[in-house]
């Protein structure tokens, strides 16, 4: 329970660059939880035949701002641009291995 503590502490206090691209907004914030590869640690996978490849761009970017379950919200962190970039770059990831 206590690396749950620590990574939503975390998540407050790491920030990245208003210009950073999605590949590194994603190293800097969700590998950690979400793997370096995508295939998931404490924080499932998002990469090609997840359930995040299925959902629609509007529910991740939700789910970035906002949190959902054990994640914490990015909405602080991130700001809509971000966001899009940081989605654009799971899309790219997704359809590199996938279908």
């Amino acid at each position: 329970m206590r690396w749950l503590l620590l990574v939503f502490l975390l998540a407050g206090c790491v920030s990245v660059a208003p210009d950073a691209s999605g590949e590194e907004i994603f190293a800097s914030l969700c590998a950690r939880c979400h793997g370096s590869d995508m295939q998931g640690e404490v924080g499932p996978s998002l990469g090609p035949g997840s359930n995040a490849a299925e959902q629609e761009d509007d529910f991740l970017a939700t789910t970035i701002t906002r949190g959902r379950g054990r994640m914490p919200s990015f909405g602080s962190t991130l700001d809509d641009e971000q966001i899009e970039r940081l989605i654009a770059y799971l899309r790219q990831r997704q359809a590199e291995d996938g279908s």
